[in-house]
């Protein structure tokens, strides 16, 4: 497996803790050849790797290709990430991107109004003056990767307790980006890989004039809605293209993916460039038994809450039902993935699979002296970190009024919280609120997009009757928040007496400090001044008696791994850039086979076989339309590459670096793909090239587009937005 200089320096001296734990002993080294072959040969498809560490060895073993340097730095710089989630990439010289429909539904639903809904109906700017710019959303190219785990370990090493190498390793990393990014002007950020066994510099080129250009009816790309939700076979349009501007002017880039409507055959070696979320597959089975016994459950109840009152509340007509369409689609969205992964935990097979890691690391470290010195109290450790996390979970899991998905609260606690760390030195700062992450707090916080009175109400008189339900009225948090109120009436007063849905009212607070803040009358900036310390509180005994401890020990895990596997493990994801990969492939399923690609044949069936109706009704174009299309044109697929929440809108490209895929889900069986991977049948789901320009051409009438796509110029381009429906909406086949 080839690593950079860099990243071999630093693994052969990970800390000053660590001293000589490379070299392995003998006990240990005995069972390396073992461990390292599963490490590397087994779940020949499985890893979301680092750009800095690519599974060179595997594709050369397996498939018989190298990616060269250039090659995977291109890939890099044509690769995007969407500060508020999921991934996109550059696909034409002019700054064009491509995403998920799903991964922009937020930005268009806050571009929306009550006479335009630009989820639901779509949007095409067919001229360049027509596309709208979003109200804030940030794009990130990872341009370049440092790696400085030895200051950030090493501080942390002379430390006495955990508590303060907590506030070293905190300092270390503040230092690190403010200086990255006086010095680079870039988007700096130090991200934590292997659990804390490696720290990365992550710097991007940050762009927030981004436009849209291009996004179908919601029907189209979410086709079978909640339903189809992470299954297949599947018949989805979901794409959306935006335009990156800078200087007023789209980028102009030779860092782009050529668009290859053929797409991927069958067994094709295909990669995914994307961002995943997060995974917990090197996590301690402890940490995995807290998931599965409380914060999973809790997590489920509270999305099952939360959903109930969107759901009520989009029953009080359309207007309701468009402000409360896109936190439900992402509630709904979460709720399916995690009762997924909760059944995972449930499984005694993925269970004792992971027992079964655990023990043959464990066995590897006691066996050998020197490791067991350095590293053989790690897992104890972790264990007294969850059980004082389990002491304080329930209650303290209740005090908290982030948890009501209410924007307008978030905001009065990011304002107030921005007014008192901003007059500290950075490196004091609450994670959050230093130098190098102001700009896109402020962009945040300074968003026009609308708030709807109405809707967060509901939503915060839901939260706080549901700590009430688990605390009791004369719970000090609450009595702080009710005042001897209900939490109905509560609410109602609390949402009336803001007026931080003004945007020249969360602007006067930001620019007037602590004492506009201190000064103000306004209802939710008075909570969040009552309850603020003690959410401080909180946070702090969270630090003291959880974070700190557990921070220690997976570092010390995490260090024993490298000693016993080596660099042949990739690290879990961490919403930064992977690389993964594998082929196009069906999977056996009910009792038969997937195929590896779905058409626009199976599309209308699948709408016919339901008499298309909701949520199997056809958009009226495509109604329309169907004579126009090649019937026969692949519309989605599914490769054994390995995925996770947070690669929505990731491109999968071939081997000489083409388009030919666009990622936008996984199957029912990929979502325990959280703790671990199966090749069998975990599968990565795909919109095809060929099927999205089609579509643009013979549906959409979009041809400039296509003609952008397939680098063709195309003369003159016409005003409007998608033309008008060719038949009444929801009409059956």
């Amino acid at each position: 497996m080839r690593i950079s200089s860099n990243n071999q320096v630093a693994r052969q001296s990970l800390s000053a803790r660590a001293g000589n734990a490379r070299q392995i002993g003998t006990q240990a080294l005995a069972v390396f050849a073992t461990l390292a072959l599963v490490a590397t040969m087994a779940r020949a498809d499985e890893g979301m790797w680092t750009f800095d560490n690519p599974p060179i060895k595997q594709l050369k073993e397996l498939y018989g290709f190298t990616p060269t340097q250039a090659w995977l730095d291109h890939l890099r710089l044509a690769s995007v990430r969407f500060n508020d989630g999921g991934s996109g990439s550059f696909v034409s010289p002019n700054g064009l991107v491509l995403t998920n429909h799903h991964v922009a539904r937020g930005q268009l639903q806050k571009l929306s109004n009550p006479g335009k809904d630009y989820v639901k109906d779509g949007f095409y700017a067919k001229a360049q003056g027509e596309e709208l710019k979003t109200p804030d959303l940030e794009l990130n190219v990872l341009v370049s990767m440092e790696n400085v785990t030895a200051p950030v370990q090493g501080a942390a090493a002379k430390a006495a307790t955990p508590e303060q190498a907590l506030v070293a390793r905190k300092r270390a990393i503040a230092v690190i980006e403010q200086a990255s990014m006086k010095a680079t002007g870039l988007r700096s950020d130090v991200v934590s890989l292997y659990h804390g066994g490696e720290y990365w510099l992550y710097r991007y080129k940050k762009y927030t004039d981004v436009r849209l250009v291009f996004a179908p009816e919601e029907q189209a790309a979410f086709f079978g809605g909640d339903p189809d939700n992470f299954t297949y076979p599947r018949y989805d349009l979901d794409f959306t293209f935006f335009r990156v501007y800078e200087d007023g002017k789209p980028v102009h880039s030779s860092q782009y993916l050529r668009w290859n409507s053929k797409g991927a055959a069958d067994r094709d070696l295909v990669f995914v460039a994307g961002h995943p979320g997060s995974t917990d597959r090197l996590a301690t089975v402890r940490q995995l038994e807290t998931l599965r016994d409380e914060s999973l459950p809790k997590t489920l109840s509270g999305l099952r809450r939360r959903i109930g009152v969107l759901r009520n509340y989009a029953a009080l007509g359309p207007e309701q039902a468009r402000q409360a369409s896109d936190l439900q689609f992402s509630l709904e969205n979460s709720l399916k993935a995690i009762e997924g992964e909760y059944r995972g935990l449930l499984d005694k097979t993925v269970m004792d699979k992971k027992q079964e890691e655990e023990a043959t690391l464990r066995k590897a470290v006691a066996n050998d002296p020197s490791l067991s010195h350095l590293y053989g109290k790690a897992w104890g450790d972790m264990g007294a970190a969850l059980r004082n996390q389990s002491a304080r979970f329930e209650k303290d899991s209740y005090r908290s009024l982030r948890g009501s998905y209410s924007r307008l609260v978030s905001d009065a606690i990011s304002i107030l919280r921005y007014t008192q760390e901003i007059k500290k030195p950075d490196l004091e700062r609450l994670d959050g609120f230093h130098d190098s992450q102001l700009a896109s707090l402020r962009m945040e916080l300074l968003s026009p997009a609308p708030a709807y009175p109405q809707l967060e109400e509901a939503l915060l008189a839901d939260s706080l009757q549901e700590s009430l339900d688990h605390l009791g009225a004369n719970d000090p948090f609450l009595q702080i928040v009710l005042r001897g109120d209900t939490p109905q009436s509560a609410a109602k007063k609390l949402i009336a007496g803001t007026k931080l849905g003004d945007l020249s009212l969360r602007k006067a607070l930001l620019e007037g400090g602590e004492p506009a803040v201190l000064g103000s009358a306004d209802s939710l900036i008075a909570l969040a001044r009552d309850v603020d310390p003690m959410l401080r509180a909180q946070l702090k005994w969270f630090e003291a008696h959880v974070q700190s401890i557990a921070t220690n020990a997976t570092e010390k895990i995490a260090e024993a791994r490298f000693a016993v596997y080596g660099n042949a493990q990739y690290p879990d994801a961490t919403f930064t850039l992977r690389l993964a990969y594998g082929t196009v492939k069906g999977y056996p399923f009910n009792g038969t086979i997937a195929p590896p690609r779905t058409t626009f044949y199976g599309l209308y069936d699948r709408s016919a076989g339901f008499g298309g109706y909701a949520p199997f009704d056809l958009p009226p174009r495509f109604v329309k339309g169907k004579d126009a299309l090649v019937l026969s044109t692949p519309l989605n697929f599914v490769s054994t590459a390995d995925i996770i929440g947070g690669n929505s809108g990731s491109p999968v490209v071939n081997r000489d670096g083409e388009l030919v895929g666009l990622i936008f889900d996984g199957n029912i069986e990929s979502l325990v793909g959280r703790f671990v991977y199966d090749g069998r049948a975990n599968r990565a789901v795909a919109v095809h090239p060929g099927a999205i320009t089609e579509a643009l051409a013979k549906i959409y009438g979009a041809a400039p587009l296509v003609a952008e796509l397939q680098g063709t110029p195309f003369p003159g381009t016409r005003s409007g937005t998608l033309p008008a429906p060719l038949a009444p909406v929801g009409a059956p086949l």
